[in-house]
């Protein structure tokens, strides 16, 4: 008895030494960032169940803007740029009869293109997000459990002719849930429509410009990404991949910053505040595990063997026919929109690109994702960036 337990409490301690040697491997490996350059973002916010990420990040990126240009800090109002998308994306679902998803997504233009036609309101001259639901953050389950079948239920019909009606139902339906859009409010003592509001904040919406890069189009030409949340079929241009990352490097390093779509969904995006482009097959190698023992892991064992190796984990290098690949076998796909604001090394003098999410003070850095420009040149769908931030030479290129 004496020796099994002798036994027991040597084994319970290799146990605890293994264990605090995985942990402290773990530790030693986690990235400690270095700032290299960093330009003004506005607060975290919470998208919360609602897919408007399309929202959060291009008004986080039009914040910045006029953060550089005036120095003056505006919460503008996703919920606003929101209901006027969805009318609209419901109006051109019902032109198409159904012909044309109608879902929470959107693209970076939709924000743009509202400012442009509608105009815009601070946050505090519509209801809190989530507030007309009786709840703190928005919550888009119940709403367009409501409203897509509605507007499905007309762009499918078969009426020979619509009256106006629909459109004053849907405008109910948005109202109840978003709150109503303001014909005019007061903020800072002066009082304003949502198109002076608008005016008023000193940006020309014609400077903001899409870039992609894609071979099943022609470089230095414009040809829409073909997306289903690019339902406005806004063009963007197309360069080398080499370029579309010079143009990102340039306008981090000239004070801009970047409105960014691509895909979060592979492994190397962490729910703790990374984005890597792992090797995967190098990753099997240095972890121990063979090609099939690594498609037996659950995807917790595999986020676990990919932590532990943190810095040191291997990544790909991008080419631009992997992108192409990605892209049409639908491994990449449209999936978020974020924006970047900074570049950050970590101890190993690796580069990566700090971004601002809409998921809250989420993650390791609360709220702040570092990912590598090799995840970056890999994963980028599109983004929109200020024409002003592009390279002259890329420029001349694209006859901006």
């Amino acid at each position: 008895m004496k020796k099994f337990l002798t036994l027991s409490f040597a084994a319970m301690i290799a146990l605890g030494v293994s264990a605090e040697d995985k942990k402290d491997s773990v530790k030693s490996n986690k990235p400690v960032f270095t700032t290299v350059k960093e330009n003004k973002i506005t607060s975290i916010k919470d998208q919360n169940r609602s897919g408007t990420c399309w929202a959060y990040s291009t008004l986080s990126f039009l914040e910045s803007e006029i953060l550089k240009k005036t120095g003056k800090t505006y919460d503008l109002c996703e919920n606003f740029v929101a209901s006027k998308t969805y009318m609209d994306r419901a109006i051109a679902a019902v032109r198409m009869h159904g012909d044309i998803s109608f879902s929470q997504g959107g693209s970076g233009y939709d924000p743009v293109y509202c400012i442009k036609n509608y105009g815009i309101c601070p946050e505090s001259a519509m209801p809190a997000p989530g507030t007309p639901q009786g709840d703190s953050l928005n919550n888009f389950n119940e709403f367009f459990a409501v409203m897509t079948p509605y507007v499905e239920g007309i762009a499918k019909s078969n009426f020979k002719k619509l009256t106006p009606a629909w459109k004053k139902g849907l405008q109910g339906i948005l109202d109840a849930y978003l709150g109503e859009c303001p014909e005019s409010f007061t903020y800072e003592g002066k009082t304003y429509t949502p198109k002076t509001f608008a005016a008023s904040l000193g940006l020309n919406m014609d400077d903001y410009v899409s870039i992609s890069s894609f071979t099943h189009h022609p470089f230095y030409e414009t040809f829409i990404v073909e997306v289903q949340d690019n339902w406005r079929w806004k063009p963007s241009y197309n360069v080398p991949m080499d370029e579309m990352m010079r143009i990102i490097d340039n306008a981090i390093n000239e004070g801009y910053t970047i409105m960014w779509g691509g895909d979060v969904s592979e492994d190397g995006f962490t729910r703790k505040g990374l984005g890597v482009a792992y090797d995967t097959k190098k990753v099997q190698s240095l972890a121990g595990s063979d090609a099939a023992r690594w498609l037996r892991l659950t995807q917790t064992a595999k986020s676990e063997k990919f932590d532990s190796l943190g810095v040191n984990a291997p990544e790909i290098v991008p080419t631009q026919e992997m992108r192409q690949e990605a892209y049409d076998n639908w491994e990449t796909t449209d999936d978020h929109g974020m924006h970047l604001f900074g570049i950050a090394k970590d101890q190993n003098g690796k580069e990566y690109y700090m971004v601002k999410n809409s998921w809250g003070e989420w993650g390791d850095y609360k709220g702040i994702w570092y990912m590598t420009k090799a995840f970056v040149a890999y994963k980028t769908m599109d983004f929109m960036v200020n024409k002003n931030a592009i390279p002259k030479d890329i420029r001349k290129k694209l006859g901006i």
